[in-house]
């Protein structure tokens, strides 16, 4: 089972940048994506950026996960 984290974006610098989820912040690799902007929320597995969401998606998940 794979488990991607909705993350939000704060910095990009080329395919590397930083995401951040509940204080948190983690390094990830934007390789996998072809655009993607600051304050937007991306899914993050194993460091890579998989997938863009939509912010009520991201903030209904996160719930969904600080509730467990």
């Amino acid at each position: 089972m794979c488990l991607g984290i909705p993350m939000k974006v704060i910095k990009i610098d080329g395919d590397e940048g930083t995401v951040e989820s509940g204080g948190l912040r983690k390094k990830a690799n934007f390789s996998l994506m072809k655009s993607v902007k600051p304050g937007e929320y991306v899914l993050l597995h194993a460091g890579f950026a998989i997938e863009k969401i939509k912010d009520a998606e991201a903030r209904k998940t996160l719930r969904v996960l600080k509730s467990l």
